[in-house]
């Protein structure tokens, strides 16, 4: 008998050990396995008036999985020159396809072809074209040495694939120094899961055919009168707003790649000399995952 309760002992031990190597198998695979990032960008449009190209040059991607090392994109193939400009109302560029280990992530870093701040940009990589063909180089603090990192998490699935887009707030990311009038770039990019996001878009009705006219964005109940006074040094106005979008001539408007959550619509008349006047409010619009909300505005109502 004791020859049997040994024997089966042992039987129970391989199959714990057997099975245990299995669960401890699955787990490397899960925690080593890989999937794929789809990695698109974005634009909001610029406030400084006459731009016609905000030109930038991206050298480099990495990404930060659970807070750890960033890991540089070793597909990604710069330089990459974008005119972001072009990228408004829900338009995107593919900036690439990379593989990348499963699991969550809280960063992605740009590198970009920038020139800091007080050196010489002969020929420079991240620029703004005007109007009349002339070209200004934007400065950074720290373009290529640290990089730019983007606000938002996403999970790549293992054997799987997110699609991601990162929105380059132009009109918070570039402004004009006051004194100096040189053109700084301070990029604020956020990314969304683009299947966990949905959209605004509608017409604006009885505009003034004189003026241009943004539609911003804000968390329900975070708007006030002072987000559009005169901005100080390096700010901007509507400092808060979460998103913006230029209408068309035809009055067309469209805010992509919102979080599913409510927002107020502030309506923002800019005239010939680039003056906001705030038309109208539309309060409590409800933005839902995957699906487009209509809003059509109209100013005399």
């Amino acid at each position: 008998m004791k020859t049997i309760k040994k024997l089966f002992g042992l039987t129970g031990a391989i199959i714990a050990l057997f099975t245990f190597g299995l669960f401890s198998c699955s787990n490397d695979e899960a925690i080593n396995g890989t999937g794929q990032i789809k990695l698109n960008i974005t634009d909001a449009p610029i406030d400084q008036e006459g731009v016609t190209g905000v030109f930038i040059t991206f050298i480099d991607i990495a990404f930060q999985k659970d807070g750890g090392p960033w890991q540089t994109a070793e597909e990604f193939e710069g330089p990459v020159t974008i005119n972001l400009l072009e990228l408004q109302n829900g338009r995107t560029e593919l900036l690439g396809d990379f593989s990348a280990g499963a699991g969550n992530y809280t960063g992605i870093r740009f590198m970009l072809d920038a020139s800091e701040r007080g050196t010489n940009a002969a020929n420079p990589g991240c620029y703004i074209e005007f109007e009349d063909g002339t070209t200004e180089a934007l400065f950074v603090p720290s373009g290529e040495q640290t990089g730019y990192k983007t606000i938002g998490d996403f999970t790549v699935p293992l054997n799987g694939s997110v699609e991601i887009t990162a929105d380059f707030d132009l009109r918070k990311s570039v402004v004009k120094a006051g004194a100096s009038g040189i053109f700084i770039l301070k990029p604020t990019i956020k990314v969304i899961v683009n299947n966990q996001a949905g959209s605004i878009k509608g017409n604006i009705t009885n505009r003034n055919s004189e003026n241009s006219y943004v539609v911003y964005a804000y968390d329900t109940g975070t708007y006030t009168e002072d987000e559009s006074a005169e901005p100080q040094g390096e700010e901007v106005r509507f400092p808060n707003a979460v998103s913006n979008t230029g209408a068309e001539e035809n009055g067309d408007y469209m805010l992509a790649f919102l979080a599913p959550k409510d927002y107020d619509l502030i309506v923002v008349a800019m005239d010939s000399e680039g003056n906001p006047t705030v038309e109208k409010t539309v309060n409590g619009v409800t933005v839902t995952a995957k699906e487009v909300t209509i809003v059509n505005i109209d100013l005399e109502e």
